[in-house]
């Protein structure tokens, strides 16, 4: 059976890891190694409480999650921290986690199975951050209407999407896809100047939908927990079947 570093060194290698900029506190690879043999695996949106519970009661022992262990900055192991960390210690869990690599990977990212999940096919890509793009874009000629019902049918288990204000009978031709908090002033700045008409998020600012409004770009906010569930599904999917162990996923809405 594999160990946690075996799992990690196989991801990292997968995903590009190395090769992936990022935000400092997303520490991409291995956060917590165990001592025994990976047994079985769980994925998570978010590393919590929760997930490590839902890890734990699944009886696996390698927890990949999207935002990991440092994702709110430097912080004492007391109170909830503390608390957590034993529990892991204790059940011997391991964590790894994985935020833009996955995000943009073609295969296994984020942006990439929320197009297909949505009927669209990517040709393109979007969302640009530093030296790399972290999410997709493509062509169409579908009512965004029914783009919207797609979404809403996507993300429904997971909790309401908003819109920005759409006129009725307006179509989608070309759109991008930026999962999570993809509706920035870089994002919509990026999506006037490649066309896109129609912008698929997880979430944003509330001015945006009003600077939407003002440039005739419909944005479809589909939740960022909901736009992030695919890829840690996929990956745990991926390696229970390489390692040939059991996986769940762990699902902990927030409710954004």
């Amino acid at each position: 059976m594999p160990t946690s570093e075996d799992c990690a060194a196989y991801t990292d290698e997968l995903l590009n890891t190395a090769s992936t900029p990022d935000y400092p506190n997303a520490i991409n690879g291995l956060q917590l190694e165990n001592h025994s043999p990976v047994r079985g695996i769980a994925a998570a949106v978010d590393f919590s409480t929760r997930a490590i519970r839902g890890a734990i009661e699944s009886g696996a022992n390698f927890l990949i999650v999207h935002h990991g262990m440092f994702w709110g900055g430097l912080a004492p192991l007391t109170g909830s921290s503390y608390r957590a960390l034993r529990m892991m210690m204790e059940n011997d869990i391991a964590v790894y986690s994985s935020h833009l690599p996955l995000d943009r990977h073609p295969t296994f990212g984020n942006n990439a199975l929320l197009a297909t999940e949505l009927g669209l096919t990517p040709t393109g890509l979007f969302a640009r951050f530093q030296d790399i793009f972290i999410g997709t874009s493509g062509e169409s000629d579908v009512e965004t209407a029914s783009l919207i019902e797609r979404t809403r049918d996507f993300a429904r288990s997971y909790g309401e999407i908003r819109t920005s204000v759409i006129p009725t009978g307006r179509r989608t031709r070309k759109w991008g896809i930026c999962t999570g908090a993809g509706a920035s002033a870089e994002t919509l700045s990026e999506a006037l100047a490649m066309g896109i008409d129609t912008l698929i998020v997880g979430e944003g600012p509330h001015w945006t939908a009003i600077h939407a409004e003002e440039h005739e770009l419909a944005i479809i906010y589909a939740g960022h927990y909901a736009t992030e569930t695919l890829g840690v599904r996929a990956l745990a999917q991926h390696l229970a079947e390489k390692y040939k162990v059991p996986w769940n996923f762990v699902s902990a809405p927030t409710g954004l």
